[in-house]
């Protein structure tokens, strides 16, 4: 391409600072180094994520930055080294990277590596250096993949190639969100056939969930939210029943096991709060359920939980990416979705362009969207 080995002047959506809402600037964008793909954005989603940014609860955050993480697009130009993808490919941008080398890995059980953000930081490129500035600043990046920007520099290992055939401003939600969730119920609960599941919180994530509990085989599938107007888009990927909290003088722990007899097989929280994964907790069977914590909770938050709800033999675990190899993974669920396994379709309810990147969060805080997706 022309552009190659040039500096690129672009839009991006810059968080100057915590509490403040993005600016679109024009930023610089350099050329990638060894072992780094420029890539230029057709769709990325808004992830609640994100929005942490913004409010300045991410961990180990540093502004200005450029957030998104829930990015598609088509490679631009390659730095010495990079074997996997070419100029013209389709592509997903995911922030849970698959080096292929370290411990983790190289082990089969293992989604995770040591390259996560959980580890080292990714505010900076690999070689502590950014590629983005704009008014003579250094803007930081988000997850190594800024995906709120036209272009954008990641490593290699956050970013597989996908089938050219796929829908770009559909499929970037598989970056985060659907991957999430819908892994949540098939990778790390394992949901069996016939079983039953609760769902907390329905957002994309969550509905994602209830996605991934229908594909398994679950009988019953109890989706809450203190948001009503989310019922019928649970109902409409598979949940049986909608319950909302509000509605009950009692806990909706002991709600759900009335409801049950002795409580769920499987409970979700996708939520990201204290009280919501007790609840969770206390809603699966005594003693073969198993709670999966897949919301993220304000960074240096505890949770207080009560022993006896673990001695009886209940699991409680975490979920990071839904438990998929990322760059394994991507390719082979785009093409479940192009053979119409499921319908993720349904978690996008808006679609805006890049200028109004604002409009799209508040539609997320008003509770007005599920996955608002922005085109370049």
């Amino acid at each position: 391409m022309a552009t190659s080995g040039k500096v690129i002047r672009c839009r991006a959506a810059v968080a100057w600072a915590a509490g403040k809402s993005l600016s679109v600037e024009e930023i610089e964008v350099a050329p990638p180094k060894a072992r780094e793909v420029r890539v230029k954005i057709v769709a990325t989603g808004i992830c609640r994520t994100d929005d942490h940014v913004l409010d300045g609860t991410f961990p180990d955050l540093q502004f200005p930055v450029i957030p998104g993480h829930e990015g598609a697009g088509i490679v631009e130009s390659i730095g010495e080294g990079v074997t996997s993808v070419k100029p013209g490919d389709k592509v997903i941008l995911f922030p849970l990277p698959q080096c292929g080398e370290c411990s983790f890995c190289l082990n089969p059980d293992s989604n995770y590596c040591l390259k996560s953000h959980l580890t080292e930081p990714q505010n900076l490129m690999p070689d502590k250096t950014t590629r983005f500035t704009c008014k003579g600043k250094q803007i930081q990046h988000f997850l190594w993949n800024s995906t709120f920007a036209e272009y954008t520099v990641v490593p290699e290992y956050t970013l597989a190639k996908i089938d050219a055939a796929a829908p770009l401003d559909k499929v970037c939600v598989f970056a985060c969100g659907f991957s999430t969730g819908y892994g949540a119920a098939v990778n790390t609960a394992k949901v069996k056939l016939g079983s039953t599941c609760a769902v907390f919180g329905l957002g994309g994530v969550g509905l994602s969930v209830v996605m991934g509990c229908k594909a398994a085989g679950a009988s019953r599938i109890i989706a809450i939210d203190i948001n009503k107007d989310k019922f019928a888009k649970a109902k409409e990927m598979g949940a049986t029943e909608c319950i909302n909290p509000q509605d009950f003088k009692k806990p909706i722990q002991q709600v759900l096991t009335e409801m049950t007899g002795h409580g769920v097989d499987y409970s979700f929280e996708a939520i990201g709060t204290a009280d919501t994964l007790i609840a969770a907790l206390a809603s699966c069977n005594m003693n073969t359920g198993v709670c999966v914590m897949v919301g993220v909770l304000p960074a240096g938050s505890t949770v207080p939980i009560d022993p006896f709800l673990l001695l009886s033999g209940r699991t409680c675990k975490g979920t990071l990416a839904g438990g998929w190899k990322m760059r394994d993974s991507i390719p082979k669920l785009v093409a479940s979705y192009l053979e119409k396994k499921f319908n993720s379709d349904l978690l996008i309810t808006h679609t805006l362009p890049f200028a109004k990147i604002n409009e799209g969060f508040e539609l997320l805080r008003a509770g007005k969207s599920i996955r608002t997706v922005m085109l370049f």
